[in-house]
């Protein structure tokens, strides 16, 4: 807290964004090198903080400040406030952090009846005077008096249909005279008082309403969304008026000193001649492209061409700029750091170092990881108006279009013909991966973020909305409700996975483009980072893709994913539903080959680099059939009587599914427990393991380029951990002994259990690796179910702050993050060369990503679709850690 709660801008500079917010604080620093701006002053973020949380009362000290500096801006100007020849000022909110649109601003405030005249006679112009005043009753009572702005443009429109006209600035003085008469009678009517004349008053309640407008509904979702925090408070800036709607000699503008749609290194924008700042904006006139005003205003142009060159090479940034020009003088009235698409960003960064106005290290930190994701994906087109019918969590980013299609099978078979399809389920299981991997994306009514919909569909790169509570599906009937509207199975949706917005219809889509900005920015980063990153594959063509994108490695190879394929899923069940071990153990030796074939495949795109397979971690109930479904099925073979043999097989099949399902199975008979119950399962999938990188060897790959980790899952006790690699050992031992062969290999285990973080000195006695399972480690600390606390209770834990962050997509550093210190820390002194990683889905986000750099982590591991994502994050946690 500085105590002084008002700064006139010649008082600030660009490093007092904290108190001046970033509108004042640059405002100040483009007075101080020289540039035309209006003179001004700062009322203070920190003023609005106390104001908001004093019961939302200017105090008197605070008063006394503000009209003091307005006395100097009377004498700096020459002119009286409520006097003649009459001060009109701007309000203009201004956060720390740009919030676009967010907030409020009221223009040509000090208006009155009285004033109005001083005004008309000091232009020589009535209607520039009145065209003044009714702007400033129609902005001080949106935004103050809380009047509707539909019921002024009301007015407006019936205005221009008697003089039959289309443009504002075409309405005559009498128009002028008669629409401010009607303002002023609807400000008396729907806020219940008169209009203010005085002008002081008419200050202090737009400053008022400038800090109000912190905690308006619109800004506190921006904020939400954009991690901006709720304690910053907004500044307000008061500003002299230039007027831009004095006449054709006059102007007003918007530009960017770059397009921040393509990054193309030009200045680009709009401007309207005889307007003031909101009709560039509000769409009834058309903004001409900059490059007119050349023509217009030839002085004026050139001057601000030189001022977009002065501001972006001081402030070494694309600059987003507001200027008015008045009676062909220009006036500078913001400059800000320009929002921009990813694909620019990219592109202004590398061209900056290229240009010498920034380095390496500062072109990384310009863009955000996040931003990538617009990148990696199809999108729908931004200019295009949709039928948005609902909405859910944004499970897995990109956008896609197709036929609802309830069934998995169905989806594939649709698919296999050619049409587009969406596989549109109230949750998916694993029975649906070859739907999930035939679909162009998944919608589900229930589900969160780390549901099995949402991690599949990322690790595929296929866009996923989960968790649309509004949609109703009914498979009976063959149709889906939103609300209460009913739609048929093959109706056209389109999904954005990245907003989780659900669209009626085909969407157009724009497809992703990698530049040569987007390598080379990549490249920068792989120089600076230390972590390594690696992908989490289950096939070799995500393998391929995954080395295009800059994987060092597989973190993580889901092995029941590949027993999901239609063809191997009765051998699956045969093996599950066998009666003993021998029958087992032949069903084993036909998915032995399979398997083989899959590891040789991810090892050949992967040579050179680690890949740690996991071995089979779900319950093995996940590969029968749905136990709801299979009771149907026995009730209807059992009411026609007539296919004996094929019910007494559904009887068995349920009878198996029955007793393998668990109340619990997220903590049940699952991972390394399976294996030790059934170690013929583990067996066999290590000889594929071993088998499959001997066949490599005999076509020539080098051993030094094949480097296998086999990974136990949900290991918590040193015993299962001894067990399971005595396990290892002997299968890989009778395999290099029958080829007379060996290659090096790693065993470790994958840690998911508190439990298994606080003896991890005991697991490090065997294992020789570790890699954080953080989605059950989340689930499992802080018992939280992931799919229910999603859906349910987590978006109101964020939205009230009992949480800062969803502990599924950010680590949650002070409970699960203390657990992975520990287990590091206690790992590395039993075993000094102990390997770390983490392949949960924090592995992607780039928040979490500075927390495993600065924990000592070796890599981190994420979806292909990511992978660029982590690179940069990698390298801004280390710029971000030699900064500290």
């Amino acid at each position: 807290m500085t105590g002084q709660y008002v700064y006139p801008f010649e008082k600030g500079d660009k490093s007092m964004k904290s108190i001046l917010g970033g509108k004042g604080a640059n405002l100040s620093e483009m007075a101080k090198i020289g540039l035309p701006v209006p003179p001004g002053f700062i009322v203070t973020t920190e003023a609005c903080n106390r104001y908001l949380s004093e019961g939302e009362k200017l105090w008197p000290e605070l008063e006394s400040d503000i009209l003091e500096n307005l006395k100097a801006l009377e004498q700096r100007v020459e002119r009286s406030f409520g006097g003649n020849p009459p001060l009109l000022i701007s309000i203009r909110s201004g956060a720390v952090h740009s919030m676009p649109g967010m907030m409020d601003t009221i223009l040509n405030l000090g208006l009155n009846p009285t004033t109005v005249e001083h005004l008309s006679r000091e232009a020589g112009d009535r209607h520039f005077a009145l065209d003044c005043y009714r702007r400033f009753l129609q902005m001080f009572g949106d935004v103050v008096l809380k009047v509707g702005h539909h019921n002024f443009e009301n007015i407006l429109t019936e205005a221009r249909r008697e003089k039959q006209v289309k443009t504002d600035s075409e309405l005559d003085e009498a128009a002028l005279e008669k629409i401010i008469e009607d303002f002023s009678a609807l400000i008396l009517k729907e806020s219940g008082r008169e209009f203010p004349l005085d002008v002081k008053e008419q200050l202090f309640m737009a400053v008022e309403a400038v800090f109000k407008s912190w905690n308006t509904d619109r800004a506190v979702v921006y904020r939400q969304a954009n991690r901006i925090p709720d304690d910053l408070g907004t500044a307000v800036n008061v500003q002299v008026m230039v007027f831009g709607n004095l006449g054709e000699d006059s102007a007003t503008g918007v530009a960017f000193t770059r397009n921040p749609s393509n990054g193309e290194p030009k200045i680009y924008g709009e401007y309207l001649l005889n307007a003031q700042g909101e009709d560039v904006v509000a769409g009834i006139r058309t903004p001409r492209p900059l490059e007119g005003l050349k023509e217009d205003l030839p002085e004026a142009y050139e001057q601000f061409i030189d001022t977009c060159r002065i501001l972006e090479k001081h402030y070494l940034d694309m600059q987003d700029i507001e200027f008015t020009i008045e009676r062909k003088k220009l006036y500078m009235l913001q400059t800000r750091t320009g929002k921009r698409t990813a694909s620019a960003a990219m592109r202004i960064a590398v061209d900056m170092v290229d240009e010498g106005l920034i380095d390496k290290t500062e072109a990384l930190q310009r863009i955000e990881p996040d931003q990538l994701e617009q990148l990696m994906h199809w999108r729908i087109d931004p200019d295009v108006e949709l039928n948005y019918i609902a909405s859910g969590l944004p499970a897995s980013p990109g956008a896609a279009s197709g036929k609802v299609v309830f069934d998995a099978d169905r989806t594939h078979d649709m698919a296999e013909e050619g049409e587009k399809v969406l596989l549109v389920r109230p949750e998916t299981t694993p029975d649906d991966i070859h739907g999930i991997i035939a679909a162009k994306g998944v919608l589900t009514s229930r589900g969160g973020m780390t549901s099995h919909a949402a991690v599949v569909a990322r690790g595929m790169g296929k866009p996923c909305v989960c968790g649309c509570e509004k949609l109703r599906i009914d498979p009976g009937k063959g149709t889906f409700y939103v609300d209460d509207q009913e739609y048929q199975e093959g109706e056209i949706l389109s999904i954005d996975g990245t907003t989780g917005q659900v669209i009626l219809g085909e969407a157009p889509l724009i497809e992703p483009q990698f530049t040569d900005q987007f390598y080379e920015l990549l490249s920068w980063a792989d120089d600076i980072r230390r972590l390594k990153v690696r992908a989490n594959v289950d096939n070799p063509d995500d393998a391929r893709r995954a080395v295009e994108l800059g994987a060092q490695g597989i973190g993580l190879c889901r092995t029941e994913h590949m027993f999901m394929a239609a063809e191997r899923i009765p051998v699956v069940q045969k093996m599950i539903l066998s009666t003993d071990q021998e029958k087992r153990e032949a069903a084993l030796e036909e998915l032995l080959p399979m398997q083989q074939d899959d590891f040789k495949g991810i090892f050949k795109e992967m040579a050179g680099y680690p890949v740690t397979i996991r071995l089979l971690d779900p319950p093995l109930h996940e590969f029968l059939p749905n136990r709801e479904e299979l009771l149907l099925e026995v009730d209807q073979l059992q009411r026609k009587g007539s296919d004996q043999e094929q019910l007494r097989d559904k009887e068995k099949l349920l009878q198996k599914v029955q007793s393998l399902s668990e109340y619990n199975p997220m903590l049940g008979h699952r991972g390394c427990r399976l294996g030790l119950v059934y170690p013929e399962i583990y067996r066999m999938q290590v000889r594929a393991i071993i088998l499959a990188a001997f066949e490599l060897l005999e076509e020539g790959i080098a051993p030094e380029k094949l480097q296998p980790e086999i990974m136990i899952p949900l290991v918590g006790h040193r015993e299962e951990m001894d067990r399971m690699r005595q396990l290892v050992e002997e299968t890989v031992s009778e395999l290099f002994e029958e080829k007379g062969k060996q290659f090096p290999y790693l065993v470790g285990t994958m840690i998911e259990l508190p439990r298994a973080c606080l003896v991890a000195d005991q697991l490090a006695g065997s294992a020789e690796f570790f890699s954080f399972g953080t989605n059950d480690l989340t689930q499992t600390t802080l018992g939280y179910s992931r799919d229910d606390s999603e859906g349910k209770f987590l978006p109101f834990y964020l939205q009230k702050k009992i949480l800062t962050a969803n502990p599924f997509a950010e680590i949650d550093q002070e409970g699960v993050g203390q657990l992975v210190d520990i287990a590091i820390q206690k790992g590395k002194e039993a075993r000094p060369g102990l390997k770390v990683g983490i392949c949960g889905e924090h592995g992607g986000d780039p928040a979490s990503i500075r927390f495993f750099n600065a924990a000592g982590l070796d890599y981190v591991s994420c979806s292909p679709y990511r992978l660029p994502i982590a690179r940069l994050s990698a390298a801004r946690a280390v710029i971000m850690e030699k900064e500290n």
